[in-house]
């Protein structure tokens, strides 16, 4: 493929889940998949998420919460919805733009002290990380 491949994640709020995939996918991706992220329902980057990816060595504070487009997602060359809400409410996209469904828990939902929410996040950025990683290995074998 010529250029950079184009990938869109999407999850309710845009908060976590997509922002979190966004940045493992920039980071393994090192330049040649182009990454977005949007929600259904945009809110603001979860702070949770932010340190969770700060552990990862990856910083995606200066990313922030986006509304889906369908015109930006119909120029893509990948969307991956990463909960059921974004799957049954994204359009039908044209053939060439490939989907995948990642149902993940949402840990922008997760109740207790920051530790117990903390490591609700850590277990989902590990899950987002093991499927980004062979999501990349998939579309770039070369890497």
């Amino acid at each position: 493929m010529a250029g950079p491949v184009r990938v869109m994640f999407v999850c309710t709020g845009n908060s976590a889940r997509s922002q979190m995939a966004e940045g493992f996918a920039r980071h393994f991706g090192r330049g040649r998949i182009e990454a977005y992220s949007a929600g259904m329902e945009p809110s603001r980057l979860n702070p949770f998420a932010v340190a969770v990816m700060q552990e990862k060595g990856i910083d995606i504070s200066g990313q922030r919460s986006k509304g889906f487009d369908e015109a930006v997602a119909r120029r893509m060359d990948l969307v991956v919805t990463v909960c059921g809400n974004a799957d049954e409410r994204c359009p039908v996209l044209p053939p060439e733009v490939k989907k995948l469904r990642w149902p993940l828990e949402d840990p922008a939902a997760a109740t207790g002290s920051n530790d117990q929410i903390l490591a609700t996040f850590r277990e989902i950025r590990d899950q987002i990380e093991v499927r980004v990683t062979e999501l990349v290995r998939r579309l770039l074998p070369a890497l």
